[in-house]
């Protein structure tokens, strides 16, 4: 069976950098089991951990990390974790990353109802002064479970999707990364890799290429992405090239395309 164990990756991050009289960027996974991190045995392999850690560095100043999504969650589970993240008006956080969708698609929600959520969780959050990057559905067409047809059915619903909820995520004031465009090849050619034990939920090396993809969008909501001379050396990690390229070229159009 799946294991739903989660490691708990909550705390401090990036404690070396000492900013007196900064507080740490307070940064806050939603979501499902992709924001979560089911699967993997340590926290620090849970992409909370993963972003916690590269905003940090980047940032140059502590982060603290909490994370309030939950295996199995559908979009409609947004509006209870959104009300946990705003529960104290006294921290506010800095950055939201959400990771939603693949659980609407497996269950039929309707897309408009399961974006209707999502657009109402990005626009409380926006309303709080918190910045939002949304992980847009994942292409459920690479899971090697799902068997043709199925398998045609779950890319094209996941595809729509994940292309609603851009619409509406943008439409709130938010920025959205294509996880699917980003990873579905990727993940496609290495499943062995990249897919944990149940071939369902992402290996650690998984969630490692999903974080990459959505570091930069993290960076860039925040005003931090590095001049491109300085920014770091993602080659030397050669088996998330392609994505992690693809993820700092997209990271400034998906500023600009959200300002628009």
């Amino acid at each position: 069976g799946a294991d739903h164990h989660v490691p708990l990756a909550d705390g401090l991050y990036g404690q070396g950098y000492d900013t007196p009289g900064e507080p740490p960027l307070r940064l806050v996974l939603l979501g499902d089991s992709t924001a979560a991190g089911q699967g993997v045995h340590r926290a620090g392999q849970t992409p909370g951990a993963l972003l916690a850690s590269g905003l940090a560095a980047v940032a140059e100043r502590p982060v603290r990390l909490r994370n309030v999504a939950v295996t199995g969650a559908r979009s409609d589970d947004l509006d209870r974790q959104v009300s946990l993240v705003l529960a104290d008006p006294a921290q506010p956080p800095d950055i939201c990353v959400i990771m939603i969708g693949a659980n609407d698609v497996t269950h039929r929600m309707p897309p408009t109802r399961s974006v209707r959520h999502l657009s109402a969780a990005v626009r409380r959050l926006r309303t709080a002064g918190a910045e939002v990057v949304v992980g847009t559905c994942p292409d459920l067409g690479t899971i090697e479970p799902v068997q043709q047809p199925l398998r045609w059915l779950a890319r094209r619903t996941s595809r729509q999707l994940a292309a609603a909820q851009t619409i509406g995520v943008v439409e709130q004031g938010g920025r959205t990364v294509s996880l699917g465009d980003l990873l579905g090849p990727e993940f496609e050619a290495n499943p062995r890799e990249l897919f944990g034990p149940d071939n369902y939920h992402p290996s650690a090396e998984g969630y490692a290429t999903a974080a990459m993809a959505v570091l930069p969008t993290v960076c860039a909501a925040l005003g931090l992405w590095p001049a491109e001379e300085e920014r770091p050396d993602v080659s030397r990690r050669e088996g998330f090239l392609p994505v992690a390229r693809a993820a700092a070229e997209a990271a400034s159009e998906a500023g600009t395309e959200v300002a628009a």
